[in-house]
């Protein structure tokens, strides 16, 4: 932009707006061949800056930093060994067409190169297990619960709809806002892991205690499996972000699991949303329920109990 206001590509051709220039060049053009379009998503790793680190898990580092040096971004550092990488331009496709107000939004990516940047909105209180583990956490209502519940069923219902499935549904992996909005987050990632890392034989590196015994045995996602990760979630929601099948080993387990043993009722956990664990945690995966229903039946145990919040 010259001193003026006025608008060019080259110092000697000036316009007063932008439309004249477009007009100009959409004539006067000299290009031997097409630009090659630009993902409007893809970003340089120069646009970022981090700078706290929040966490670390199967995926890569998480850091929370800036974008351009004043947008506050959550920044997913993937670490290239672990990764299927010629598998992550498809999902990241998805990711981008993924729009909700219960899931994480992606902002941009990094992935010319390495490290793989994927660049978020930030989630200041961070997930919803070590929120429901802080005083803030402990000190709230069981209707404030069931709303935690609602919303991640909502946002699962919307995944369940487009057939992607999670893979990871824990509350480690969903997010809470400055309005205790929460938000779903890593879905589809752990199909990227190398299948050596996230197996049955990989041990510990598979979340034994909430992966349906489908999955945990013979590697069987599904949206079903998926649903009874969300009982498990419930479980960590209704105890306030307590481990389930605490004091077990990853085998242990699914010993028990296969024995028919399920977890206790927890204390601030009403018998109607039990019910629904327990339908969660079917054995066969047929039996279990869907997510739109799961919402639905939440929805209205809310109303029912808690009508003044609805």
């Amino acid at each position: 932009m010259a001193a003026d206001g006025s608008l060019y590509l080259q110092k000697d051709q000036l316009f007063p707006s932008l439309e004249e220039l477009l007009a100009y060049y959409k004539v006067h053009w000299q290009l031997i061949q097409p630009c090659v379009p630009q993902d409007e998503w893809e970003r340089p790793r120069s646009e970022f800056t981090l700078q706290r680190k929040l966490g670390e898990g199967y995926f890569g580092e998480v850091w929370e930093g800036l974008w351009l040096g004043s947008v506050p971004v959550a920044i997913k550092v993937i670490k290239p060994a672990d990764m299927k990488l010629t598998d992550l331009a498809q999902e990241i496709r998805t990711l981008k067409s993924l729009r909700h107000q219960r899931l994480i939004r992606l902002h941009a990516v990094c992935s010319v190169g390495a490290p793989v940047y994927i660049v978020t909105e930030l989630m200041r209180r961070g997930s919803l297990q070590a929120f429901l583990g802080s005083p803030e956490g402990q000190a709230l209502s069981p209707p404030l619960l069931l709303t935690f519940a609602c919303q991640v069923a909502e946002g699962m219902s919307f995944l369940q709809e487009r057939r992607i499935v999670h893979r990871d549904l824990a509350a480690r992996n969903v997010l809470v806002g400055d309005d205790l909005a929460c938000k779903v987050a890593d879905f589809g990632l752990a199909r990227l892991l190398k299948d050596d890392i996230y197996s049955p034989s990989s041990g510990s590196k598979i979340p034994v205690k909430w992966t349906a015994p489908e999955a945990a045995h013979y590697c069987l996602y599904s949206q079903k499996s998926d649903v009874w990760s969300f009982g498990v979630l419930l479980y960590e929601v209704f105890t306030y972000g307590q481990c389930p099948y605490e004091g077990m080993s990853n085998q242990e387990t699914l010993q028990q699991i296969m024995r028919g043993y399920r977890l206790p009722r927890p204390a601030a956990c009403p018998a109607e949303v039990y019910a629904l664990m327990l339908q969660c945690w079917q054995r066969s995966p047929e039996e279990r329920p869907d997510f739109a229903t799961l919402q639905e039946k939440l929805g209205a145990v809310g109303r029912r109990r808690h009508p003044a919040l609805t």
